[in-house]
C-alpha cells in the first residue's frame, strides 16, 4: 500500500491517495478541489482509480468530487446520510468560503457504521463519527494499523464545530467511544496537517485530557 497526500483549496485540504503498487489499483480521499492537479499526479504515478471516498459534505472535501467523478468514471462512496444537506449546498459553501464554483454530489453509496470500503485491495472498517459534520465517516484498516479520520482529530487539535450541523460534545464523544479504543499504535492520516498515532494524541493532545 503506497500513500501520497496532495494538499487542495486554500484550506490545504490533505486530499490522499492509497493504491496498491503491485497493481496500481487506488482510491482518491476527499478531492475538495485542485482537480487537475489530483488527476496530473495520477497520471504521473500510473494509478487507476476503483472509486471516490468521502469522509463529510464539507467543501474543501467534496468539492471536486464531481469533476473527478465525471473524469474517471468512477462511485463516489460517503459520507453517511446525516450529511445529505451538506452535500446538497456545496455550491452555496463554495460562495461562502469564496472558493471557486462546485457542484452539489449525490454520492453512489451512503456509507453507515459497519460498512466496509475497498482501499487499494484491503478491506477498511466505516466509522459513523459525528460532531465536526453530522456524517463524517471514518475508514480504519485495524491488521495494518491505519485509519483515515478526515476533520475529527488532528495532530495536536480536534475538527472545529462552529459550522453548521457541528457539536463539540458528540465529537469528544466521537473520539472516545470510537477512535482512541482503537489502540495507541494506530497511525492516522488527518484532513489538514502532518500525520501521527493514537497514542500520541492521547498523551499529548490538549482537547483529548479529560476524555
Amino acid at each position: 500500500m503506497k500513500v501520497a497526500i496532495i494538499p487542495v483549496t486554500p484550506f490545504q485540504q490533505n486530499c490522499t491517495l492509497i493504491w496498491d503498487e503491485e497493481t496500481g489499483k487506488g482510491v482518491v480521499i476527499d478531492p475538495g478541489g485542485d482537480v487537475d492537479k489530483i488527476l496530473s499526479v495520477l497520471e504521473e504515478e500510473k494509478i487507476s482509480i476503483e472509486r471516490i471516498l468521502i469522509t463529510h459534505g464539507h467543501i474543501d472535501h467534496v468539492g471536486g468530487a464531481v469533476d473527478l467523478r465525471d473524469a474517471l468514471d468512477v462511485d463516489v462512496e460517503g459520507p453517511h446520510e446525516a450529511d445529505r444537506m451538506l452535500m446538497d449546498r456545496v455550491a452555496d459553501q463554495a460562495v461562502q468560503f469564496g472558493l471557486p464554483a462546485a457542484k452539489p454530489c449525490e454520492p453512489d453509496r451512503w456509507l453507515s457504521e459497519g460498512d466496509q470500503v475497498d482501499i487499494a485491495g484491503m478491506a477498511f472498517d466505516v466509522l459513523h463519527c459525528p460532531g465536526h459534520a453530522p456524517g463524517h465517516v471514518v475508514f480504519v484498516n485495524e491488521e495494518a494499523r491505519f485509519a483515515i479520520v478526515g476533520d475529527v482529530l488532528f495532530n495536536g487539535s480536534i475538527g472545529r464545530t462552529d459550522l453548521p450541523g457541528g457539536d463539540h460534545a458528540t465529537l469528544l464523544a466521537s473520539i472516545r467511544d470510537k477512535l482512541l479504543p482503537l489502540g495507541d499504535d494506530v497511525t492516522f492520516l488527518c484532513g489538514h496537517g502532518n500525520h501521527s498515532t493514537i497514542g500520541e494524541e492521547r498523551r499529548s493532545n490538549p482537547f483529548l485530557q479529560q476524555l
